[in-house]
């Protein structure tokens, strides 16, 4: 069975960072995508949008391009685990953090939109930024 599990989650302030961990478990293959998606207050997690992801076979990292200053996505292969740091944070930051699973041949977390068939979701963890 696959699993996700997130942590690292919290309150901080305006201007400070968090990072997340997701462990994945319950698969052997490469051919898979794993990423974060935030699901921002009052949507849909459907809704959300991702940002940040690796396509583990390639090891091919990806962060939302408005992202890319503030975001690292990394992952631990000894922990099968992916960090997302997030710095400089910012009120519209908080949201619900989901790591998520794509077994595919090329990744589809490539980009903000969520497939409409994504079957592996943590139970994620929630990032609280205050001004």
């Amino acid at each position: 069975v696959v699993q996700l599990v997130e942590s690292g989650g919290g309150s901080v302030q305006a201007g400070g960072s968090v990072q997340l961990t997701c462990v994945a478990s319950g698969y052997t293959t490469d051919s898979v995508a794993v990423g974060w998606i935030r699901q921002a207050p009052g949507k849909e997690r459907e809704e959300g949008e991702v940002v940040a992801s690796i396509f583990i076979g390639h090891d091919s990292r990806w962060v939302k391009d408005s992202e890319q200053d503030r975001f690292t996505i990394s992952r631990d292969n000894a922990k099968n685990s992916l960090d997302l740091q997030m710095n400089s944070l910012k009120p519209e930051d908080t949201a619900m953090y989901y790591c998520a699973a794509d077994f595919t041949f090329v990744s589809r977390l490539r980009c903000r939109y969520i497939p409409l068939d994504l079957g592996y979701w943590g139970q994620g963890t929630q990032v609280t930024v205050s001004s």
